[in-house]
């Protein structure tokens, strides 16, 4: 068996590394990220494949084994801290960083040998051009929300707000700057603007734990929902600290 730095799975990580332009953190560990409690009760945490601290991106690459029984590695007879077998236990670890991960406010994908130039067992082949290629794809590949809340977080950081991790784990963004903090709720576009924006006044008014003056509460939304959201009459948001921005379609914030 090769090492790990031979496997398929570096060498995808160092494509993405490669497009990305900034180098992994490979099997990072995570506090929140835990597998089930063993005999004496301890959680180990549980390892992603890569992450990009710079991108808040975290990448898993799943072989065969992860969607298909494989005798050869899910050990049928052979019970594991979970009460199942290897193979069971693996996808309710994958089934478990598929709702952590973006929960805590990072993106993650995964990348399955058929995304790639791959033989009929899952092999790659390691066709770097073709690869890259595939990979700027779905590297790419972004809801509008995410659109907005990257570029939200992007203008906040040049308004020298600090982004930090949500004292909600559904928050979308917190930031800080002094003893300001905002808590921020986005929406990408969508076609029941009037609706969406109801559930994000809503989602707002449940995180409202904070009762000190200077933190404020915030909605962002792209172009297409402004009038949706406005039709909250001003001196209620006033009242309820809200403030609301719009991320236009082309990346420019502005508060309305």
């Amino acid at each position: 068996m090769g090492s790990r730095d031979d496997s398929d799975e570096a060498y995808v990580v160092g494509l993405c590394s490669q497009v990305l332009g900034e180098t992994a953190l490979t099997q990072h560990k995570f506090d929140w990220l835990q597998g089930d409690p063993g005999a004496g009760g301890r959680r180990a945490r549980l390892p992603v494949d890569a992450y990009w601290p710079g991108h808040r991106l975290v990448v898993e690459y799943r072989e065969l084994q992860h969607d298909q029984p494989v005798p050869h590695f899910d050990k049928p007879d052979r019970l594991t801290v979970s009460g199942v077998h290897r193979g069971e236990q693996r996808a309710l670890y994958d089934a478990r960083r598929d709702t952590e991960i973006p929960a805590h406010g990072l993106r993650l994908i995964v990348v399955r040998p058929a995304d790639l130039d791959s033989d009929g067992r899952g092999r790659l082949r390691r066709n770097r051009e073709a690869d890259v290629v595939a990979l700027k794809a779905l590297l790419a590949l972004r809801s509008d929300e995410e659109r907005v809340v990257d570029t939200f977080r992007t203008w906040l950081l040049a308004e020298g707000w600090t982004p930090v991790d949500p004292t909600d784990r559904w928050t979308d963004l917190e930031a800080v700057r002094g003893e300001e903090r905002l808590i921020c709720e986005a929406k990408g576009r969508t076609g029941e603007k009037g609706i969406d924006a109801d559930v994000a006044y809503g989602q707002l008014l449940r995180r409202m734990t904070y009762q000190e003056p200077r933190t404020r509460y915030t909605l962002v939304v792209p172009s297409s929902s402004v009038g949706a959201v406005m039709r909250v009459p001003a001196h209620v948001r006033e009242l309820l600290r809200i403030d609301l921005y719009e991320v236009t379609d082309d990346d420019l914030v502005r508060q309305l």
